[in-house]
């Protein structure tokens, strides 16, 4: 399938033939054009007089990946605002990786082509316009998932954040069930049991990092009717975390047994008392 002349252009680097082949052809079918590149260091002089819309980056090429693409890419205006979205082998360390360096995303290039491409594309709608219900699809296709004993809280509102992403972040652990939602990277709104706004955030937070142990699932394009979060994601994560170590200073205060106090000599009797006064005072 060739795309359309207008179709939105997606810089492809991978040196393994079979698999750019096989989500190019993919990407295609989604309405995209493809530039293949086997080479990240002749692939970044292409930007200039042929600037795509997305960058697709192997993490493992020999001379340059996607870890090594990112800082170049940030630092020239020209380019910064470019997406740039890895290819690794998935999971949450790799993710977290790709996010430190500058990277936008990840894909597992072990996953299906279909659904790699299928993720691609509502990333990107995600970042630039944000979802319309009619460009959903399964929460299953769209989902990030993953466990908070290997990424924590913070690390991954941050990267949603860094990513501009819109969506909405489902959090379970231990007896918190909260969910934060986003617009471009901004938190927008939250829930947790009776609470709402700034204040569900920092509680769902500080009980998360607490537990040290649960789950999260962020779907890509949901959102939320009414913004209830006004304050930034790095103040709100500030809070949180100070509410934390103010309430373990004073859990393990109360948990340490008091220094026993000193008691007062009693004295047996009147004529010890006497005796000793008589002594001090003849």
């Amino acid at each position: 399938m060739t795309a359309p002349p207008s179709a939105p252009r997606i810089l492809f680097i991978d040196s393994n033939v079979y698999f750019s082949k096989r989500l190019g052809d993919a990407l295609k079918q989604l309405g995209f054009d493809i530039v293949p590149a086997t080479q990240a260091a002749y692939a970044l002089t292409m930007l200039e007089w042929n600037t795509p819309m997305a960058i697709l980056c192997a993490m493992n090429l020999r001379e340059m990946g996607a870890l090594e693409m990112a800082p170049i890419l940030r630092a020239d205006p020209k380019t910064a605002n470019i997406p740039l979205i890895a290819i690794g082998s998935g999971g949450d360390q790799a993710l977290l990786e790709a996010y430190r360096a500058g990277c936008d995303d990840l894909v597992d290039r072990r996953r299906p082509p279909a659904e790699t491409a299928e993720h691609i594309r509502n990333f990107l709608l995600s970042r630039q316009d944000g979802f319309q219900p009619t460009q959903m699809l399964a929460s299953s296709d769209t989902a990030l998932t993953g466990n908070l004993s290997h990424l924590d809280l913070p690390g991954v509102i941050q990267m949603l954040g860094q990513s501009r992403q819109t969506g909405a972040l489902h959090i379970n652990a231990s007896d918190t069930d909260g969910i934060i939602f986003f617009e471009a990277g901004e938190i927008f709104h939250a829930e947790c049991g009776t609470l709402f706004g700034d204040e569900a955030v920092t509680q769902i937070v500080r009980n998360c990092h607490a537990a040290g142990k649960g789950v999260y699932k962020f779907v890509y394009g949901a959102t939320a009717a009414q913004r209830t979060v006004l304050r930034s994601a790095t103040d709100l994560l500030l809070d949180a975390m100070r509410e934390f170590d103010e309430s373990e200073r004073d859990r393990l205060e109360e948990s340490q047994p008091e220094a026993p106090q000193a008691e007062e000599p009693q004295i047996e009797n009147a004529e010890v008392e006497k005796a000793h006064l008589e002594k001090e005072y003849p």
